[in-house]
Order: C-alpha cells, then sequence, then structure tokens
C-alpha cells in the first residue's frame, strides 16, 4: 500500500491511471450519462490529487481497492457539486478518453444487471488478470517462448479453448509431457505476478490471500 511521502503522489497518478475504468463503470451503473461520467472520472482524481487524499491510505484504512470505491462513493454524495465548474479534472488531464478505440468505448459501457459494487470489484478483477496476462506474455516473448505462451495461455485460467496438452504438444513439436511442465510453470509466473499486483495495493503480505479470494469471488 502506497503510504504519504516524497514520491506519494506520482505514484498515485500512475495507480490511478491503471485502475481508473472500474471506477468509470461504478459511476455509469449509478446512472451517470458518459459524458458525465467522464467528468466525474477526471474531477474525482483531480479531488484525490488537489487534497492531497493519499495522506489518509494508512495500514488502518484498508485497501486501496476499498479506498477508491469509499472515497469515489463521497465524492459522489457529498462533494460533486463543488466540482461542477472543473472541466474534466481541472485541466489535469489523467485519462484519455479521445484515444480509445471504438470497441474499448464499447467495453467500458457497463451491460451487465449487476450492483455499482459488484460490477466495480468484477471490472477490477478482469483488469488486474488482464494486466498480469500482458506481463507474462512481455517474459514469454523476452526469452523467446511466445509461442508456448500464446498456445497454453487459455490453460492458465481453466479455459482450455476446447485443445488438450496432447494437441498441443503436436502443435509445439514438444512431448506432452514438456508441454505440462511448461503449463505448470507458466500458472506458477502468472500466480507470482497476480500476488505481486494485489501486493502493491493491500497494507501487509497477510491481507493478498484473503484480496485475491475476494476478487476471484466477484468474477463468479
Amino acid at each position: 500500500m502506497l503510504k504519504a511521502g516524497q514520491g506519494a503522489d506520482e505514484a498515485l497518478v500512475k495507480l490511478c491511471r491503471i485502475y481508473w475504468p472500474p471506477l468509470y463503470w461504478y459511476i455509469r451503473r449509478r446512472g451517470h450519462a458518459i459524458h458525465e461520467a467522464q467528468d466525474l472520472t477526471q474531477a474525482f482524481f483531480a479531488h484525490l490529487l488537489g487534497n492531497r487524499a493519499l495522506g489518509g491510505v494508512a495500514p488502518s484504512k484498508g485497501r486501496f481497492r476499498s479506498f477508491l470505491l469509499i472515497s469515489l462513493k463521497h465524492f459522489l454524495d457529498n462533494e460533486w457539486h463543488k466540482a461542477r465548474t472543473l472541466k474534466r479534472g481541472g485541466g489535469q488531464v489523467l485519462i484519455s478518453w479521445d484515444h480509445l478505440k471504438p470497441e474499448d468505448r464499447e467495453l467500458l459501457e457497463p451491460c451487465e444487471q449487476m450492483t455499482p459494487e459488484r460490477i466495480f470489484n468484477r471490472r477490477w478483477a478482469l483488469m488486474l488478470l488482464e494486466r498480469v496476462m500482458n506481463q507474462l506474455r512481455n517474459e514469454c516473448v523476452a526469452s523467446r517462448k511466445r509461442e508456448r505462451f500464446e498456445k497454453l495461455k487459455d490453460h492458465l485460467t481453466g479455459d482450455a479453448g476446447g485443445k488438450s496438452y496432447q494437441e498441443i504438444a503436436a502443435e509445439l513439436n514438444m512431448s506432452e509431457g514438456a508441454v505440462k511442465v511448461t503449463a505448470y510453470r507458466l500458472r506458477r509466473r502468472f500466480g507470482e505476478l497476480v500476488r505481486a499486483q494485489i501486493a502493491r495495493t493491500v497494507d501487509s503480505p497477510e491481507e493478498i490471500d484473503d484480496e485475491i479470494r475476494q476478487l476471484f469471488a466477484a468474477l463468479t
């Protein structure tokens, strides 16, 4: 978990740019129109930075995910009227809406019949897993094992895509045993990266397992 101090604001900006989509989905599910939700998301982050709200993120304050959601609820319920004069965060643009691809814009629309809180947690979990998968892909590319990753990536999340280890082994010109070992190592590394990502958003290592359980429960 981030603490107040030198470099804290920069770290918060980085985290905000990573974790803004679940907040936007939450705001949309609360009934706000697209452009209003965009303005609210920007203004919320400007509010956090402008008020140095990171100073309240202490070990007794909970996880970064919970901190953001609670702060956003408070902002929407009590402080939006103070920010109505801000245009997309008062000129401090943290999120570039204009550069989103059309297909990405569609993905930002909350179609699921869920509560705002559940859609926030689900999108948070999906976003985290996507980031981890991209990290693992980059590692495999760097070690010249991209083809193995692409063939086995569905096995990392429980969706084998209809292909058995035997079929993948034939495609990779490997033994089935070697493919299983490779899949095991990829799953282990995937788990390590998940824990590392979550460790950035909780107060202590003891909270990582519980956070993992909560986020994966949001996917069911």
